[in-house]
Order: C-alpha cells, then structure tokens, then sequence
C-alpha cells in the first residue's frame, strides 16, 4: 500500500479534516483516503429512464393534446 505525505496543508484545514475524522469515527488517514477515493470516483453515468414517471401526478386529468394546442396559440 503507497503512503501519502501532504506538506504545507493549512492549519484550518487540517482542523477541519480531523474534526470530520473524528464525527465519522476515523483516523485522519482513513478520511483522507475516504475523500480522495469519493472525489476520484467518477458519477454514475445518468440515464433517462430515470426520468420515467416524473411529473405524472401533474399532468392527471389532464388533455395533453389541448393543453399543446393552447401553449401554440399562445406564441401567436
């Protein structure tokens, strides 16, 4: 396993590094590694079908194709 020496870190961060440490139970190297490896990590890639659903209580009871028809009269 590598070792990470870090120099000139502020004095405030630190602080605050191992304050967060200590709330999540960790030694300060078990945070940093947390860190590093939350921030190295790419996102999951987003799909649309996520999206599925949303905004369907909205439109409930609702005529799509009237509802289109009245936002197109609405640009003349």
């Amino acid at each position: 396993m590598a070792t990470l020496n870090v120099k000139n870190m502020p004095d405030e961060l630190y602080q605050r590094l191992k304050a967060r440490a200590q709330r999540e139970h960790r030694s300060v190297a078990q945070q940093v590694t947390v860190l590093l490896a939350a921030a190295l990590d790419p996102p999951p890639p987003l799909s649309i079908m996520k999206l599925e659903g949303l905004g369907r209580r909205l439109w409930t009871d609702v005529d799509a194709a009237a509802h289109v028809e009245a936002e197109r009269a609405a640009w003349d």
